[in-house]
């Protein structure tokens, strides 16, 4: 029975994972072009913004997330790819994962002009699964102004959006929604 569970469950992500999401068709820009896109945003975050810094920053926002999708040996959608971790098949590539090992790569830089923050959507929810991620913002600025940085949602394609104008999450800063985690957890002893 118990080699049966863990099967069951890699089928039952299979067949969701038809929905998974893939990559958008836009991604036939070349890997430059989308890092020229991504430092004019982060440069767009405020005249305070250094531009090298938002160039390095999205550089390696790309090139470090091409690396960890070696690393974590993908090869499926992220659902499926989640189920392999969870049983032990894979070594890494949860979500926090992307999330942790991108904002450790970042903040090696000891960037001046630019925060990174944590956040985390869906963390209310019986039915979707938590999401981490990485955000940067133009120093001193919250997180709901800067852009997400998610290399989880297309399986090591890099995803980026203004935090506003996220098509699929609303983001919370990590530490609220463990602060919230604390309160039910206290609240059911």
């Amino acid at each position: 029975m118990t080699r049966i569970l863990p099967l069951l469950a890699l089928c039952a992500t299979l067949l969701v994972a038809g929905c998974a999401a893939t990559p958008p068709s836009t991604t036939h820009l070349s890997q430059k072009n989308q890092i020229e896109q991504l430092n004019t945003g982060i440069a767009a975050l405020g005249t305070e913004v250094d531009p090298e810094e938002a160039a390095r920053a999205a550089r390696i926002a790309y090139e470090y997330t091409a690396i960890l999708k070696v690393q974590y040996q993908i090869v499926d959608p992220p659902l499926v790819h989640n189920t392999k971790v969870n049983m032990g098949i894979k070594p890494r590539g949860l979500c926090k994962d992307w999330a942790d090992d991108l904002e450790a790569r970042l903040k090696l830089e000891n960037f001046k002009t630019l925060s990174l923050h944590r956040a985390i959507a869906n963390s209310d929810s019986m039915f979707l699964i938590e999401h981490s991620t990485v955000i940067v913002s133009r120093r001193g600025d919250e997180m709901n102004q800067g852009i997400v940085l998610d290399p989880w949602r297309y399986g090591g394609t890099l995803f980026w959006a203004s935090v506003l104008e996220d098509p699929k999450y609303k983001w919370i800063p990590r530490q609220q929604v463990f602060a919230m985690k604390r309160a039910r957890d206290a609240r059911r002893r």
